[in-house]
Formats: C-alpha cells, sequence, structure tokens
C-alpha cells in the first residue's frame, strides 16, 4: 500500500484503498462493497462506493505502481508477458461494456463483459499487472451509451488483439524486464499483433488455430498449420516437459520447424519458426508461430509455451482468492478502479509466495511450498479482529433489507408505470 499511498489527495480514500484491499484478501464469499464495508466495520457502504466512483485518484498510476512493485519482487531478465482475456456473465445493457458476445468463461454466446488482462511470469511467479475493458462496436458507435457509463470521450473501438498490444507496448515502455511474449491463437492469429512484437524486439510463442494459413517458402505459398504435419516423419518430434502441472511434469510430444512462418516484413531480421505439440495420449495438436530476434533453441520455445498457462492461474487464482469477478459496479472507472484495488491484493499474495518459495526448506518432499490459497488462509489467520458484535451484525441485516426494500418499491413502481402506459 506504501507503493501507491500518494496518489490519492485525501486521507480517507487512502484509508479506505487500504481496508478496499484487505477486505478483498478476506475470507468473504462476496466481495462487493456491501461486504467490504461490513467486514472493514463500517456503518454503510458508502465509502466504498465513493472510492469507486467519486473520489479524486488515477487507477492507471496506482496500476503502475502495482506493476513495479511486482518487477521489484519477481522480475527477470528473461521475464515472458502474456495476454489472455476473460469475461463475466452480466445481466442488463448497462455496465460497461455488456453485449451479448463470446466468452471462454462459460464457453459460448452470452450476455457478459470481457476484459483483456496481462500476466507477467518469471522463474520466481507470476501475477496480472495490467487490465483493460473490452467496448464492443456496438458500444463505442452509442455516445449517449457510453456517457452514461462514464466512458472518456476519447476512448474509440479497439479490437482485443488491440487492447493487448497497447499494454504489451505500455509494459515495455516502462522498462519491465521481458524478453518473450506468449497468448493463445484469439492473439496469435493477428498479424499486426505479431508485427508490433517484432518492432519491440520481444520474441514470441504464439498460439495458432489450426486452419490458420502458415507462409511457406519465403512467403511464396501458404498451407493450413494441421496439414504440415502430414508429412512429417516419426524422426521429427521429440517428448519434452512444458513444465510442472499440479499432476507432475506436462509431457508433450513436439516438432519444430525452423525458419518457417516468416510475414513478409523487409525489416525482419528475426528468427522465424513453428512449433507444434501434440498430446501423447490423444494425438491432439496445438500450433505456435514462433519469432526471436537472435538464436533460439527448442528447449526455450516449449518453456515458452507452457508459461502462457500462468495467466489462466492468475485468473483462478484473482477471481477465487481477491474477487476480480465480483466487481458489482456499471461505470468505466469504477470497473477499472475495482479491478486495480484486485491486482493490488493478487500481487501481495504472489510475492508472499515468491518470497517465501525462497526463504523455505523446499527439500522436504512431506510439505508442498505455499501456495497463494494456502496464503490467503494465513494472512487471516493471523491478522483475524475478534467477532463483530452481535448487534453490528443485527445493524448490518437490517440496512441490507432496509435498502433491498426500497430497491423493490422503485423496481416495482417502475414496471407499474411501464404498464399503465399506452
Amino acid at each position: 500500500m506504501a507503493a501507491f499511498a500518494g496518489r490519492f489527495a485525501r486521507v480517507e480514500p487512502r484509508r479506505a484503498a487500504a481496508v478496499f484491499v484487505t477486505g478483498l484478501l478476506a475470507g468473504l464469499e462476496i466481495k462487493t462493497s456491501w461486504q467490504l464495508a461490513e467486514q472493514a466495520g463500517h456503518s454503510r457502504p458508502d465509502k466504498m462506493q465513493r472510492l469507486l466512483y467519486r473520489a479524486k485518484w488515477d487507477a492507471d498510476a496506482v496500476r503502475d505502481d502495482v506493476r513495479q512493485v511486482v518487477v521489484d519482487s519477481l522480475g527477470d531478465p528473461d521475464g515472458v508477458l502474456v495476454v489472455d482475456e476473460t469475461g463475466d456473465l452480466k445481466k442488463g445493457k448497462h455496465t460497461v461494456g455488456v453485449q451479448r458476445q463470446y466468452t471462454g468463461t462459460a464457453g459460448r454466446i452470452e450476455n457478459a463483459q470481457v476484459g483483456v488482462f496481462l500476466t507477467y511470469a518469471s522463474r520466481r511467479g507470476h501475477t496480472l499487472i495490467d487490465r483493460r475493458v473490452y467496448l464492443p462496436e456496438s458500444w463505442t458507435s452509442d455516445r449517449e451509451r457510453c456517457e452514461q457509463a462514464g466512458v472518456p470521450d476519447d476512448i474509440a473501438f479497439a479490437t482485443r488483439s488491440q487492447l493487448a498490444e497497447d499494454m504489451i507496448t505500455a509494459a515495455v515502455a516502462a522498462h519491465i524486464p521481458a524478453r518473450w511474449a506468449a497468448a493463445d491463437e484469439a492473439y496469435g492469429n493477428n498479424t499486426r499483433l505479431r508485427g508490433e512484437l517484432r518492432k519491440l524486439r520481444l520474441g514470441y510463442v504464439l498460439a495458432v488455430s489450426r486452419d490458420h494459413l502458415l507462409p511457406l517458402d519465403g512467403g511464396k505459398t501458404r498451407r493450413r498449420a494441421d496439414l504440415i504435419t502430414v508429412d512429417l516423419p516419426a524422426w521429427a518430434w521429440t517428448r519434452r516437459s512444458a513444465g510442472p502441472g499440479s499432476k507432475g511434469p506436462r509431457y508433450y510430444d513436439w516438432a519444430w520447424l525452423a525458419d518457417v512462418g516468416a510475414d513478409g516484413d523487409p525489416d525482419d531480421d528475426g528468427r522465424h519458426s513453428v512449433l507444434i505439440r501434440r498430446n501423447n495420449t490423444t494425438g491432439e495438436l496445438a500450433f505456435y508461430r514462433c519469432w526471436a530476434p537472435g538464436p533460439v533453441t527448442l528447449a526455450q520455445l516449449v518453456r515458452i509455451a507452457g508459461i502462457r498457462w500462468t495467466v489462466e492461474e492468475s485468473f483462478q487464482a484473482g477471481k477465487g482468492q481477491v474477487g476480480l469477478d465480483q466487481h458489482q459496479v456499471r461505470r468505466w472507472n469504477s470497473w477499472h478502479r475495482f479491478t486495480t484495488l484486485a491486482l493490488a491484493a493478487l500481487a501481495i499474495l504472489a510475492i508472499c509466495a515468491a518470497e517465501t518459495t525462497s526463504t523455505e526448506q523446499t527439500e522436504d518432499q512431506d510439505m508442498i511450498r505455499l501456495t497463494v490459497n494456502e496464503i490467503r488462509r494465513l494472512i487471516n489467520v493471523f491478522r483475524d479482529q475478534p467477532a463483530r458484535s452481535t448487534s453490528y451484525r443485527l445493524h448490518w441485516s437490517g440496512w441490507r433489507r432496509q435498502h433491498q426494500a426500497r430497491a423493490k418499491r422503485a423496481h416495482y413502481a417502475r414496471r407499474l408505470t411501464l404498464e399503465l402506459q399506452p
């Protein structure tokens, strides 16, 4: 908290931010402003709601501070920037960015809000360091709707790949120690993103779809990725681990086609290649377009391909441990503020995990390393305050029911008004 306390001009929002992050680390089932206020000992949720809505502070500046704290603890010259998106299912149409769209969270088209996130991963650990809310064209083309949600006038439509590019470019500009970028096929298929990564001199291992057309013979011909494997001999495959998993090393069969897949950029002096992964049980194939500014080995590319999954682990920890998906806010600023404070809470867990890993005796085979889940539990064990009084709990129960009664009356009055209209 000390890293970004100076971003708050007044002491009240500074204190509210501290207890907000502390509440996100608490063992609450739901982590909205109501629950966080009750956890903090407030009589009403006003302070928490004001922090997300009206208080004067720059969420992007706090994001930069959190990112720097993460790098100071987890930074590695061989770091990897991993980008991916996650969706939150929503009702209604007023929450910023909401529309019917595909989200991997549900695995289908749903009424949802989608956020694109950036993870920093190194040998010491990984955590989320940046975020962007995706605004579909149905939003950016409706300026009145954007104004109601507090979207700044200068925000124009940007694809998810462009949002990913913005975050990676910002990380490089901030001198974040990273040598590689990784992403799934939704981003790997994007020609512009690959070109921008090469301009930034970031090596990449980007997944592409099986029907992705790969340039061959210096770009003279193109062929589907899945058809390339037909002619590969048995000796072209080698078994390697993509890193440790929850059930042991993740072994796959890999084929590496060097000097394949150049996009035809005349200023490109790097090494292009195509990496193919085969599940040795099911035979399922995955394809990656790879580039490095200098010589590279198969072992390096396999390691980066395996690191891509850290963003999924970050999403799981963010949602399960610090309530990343539990924001009940509608406006642009509120989403960025809540998400930024959630990133701060998640960074605390990631940094603690890295520090305890470096100090513990990890040779003990009877005990696993401390996980972010266990660290959050221990934080709550050691900082747990005596239980609140019965009158305090009853006060909050009464407040919630009164608020819900007012909301019910308002909804019924609006519905009856609509029904009576000709």
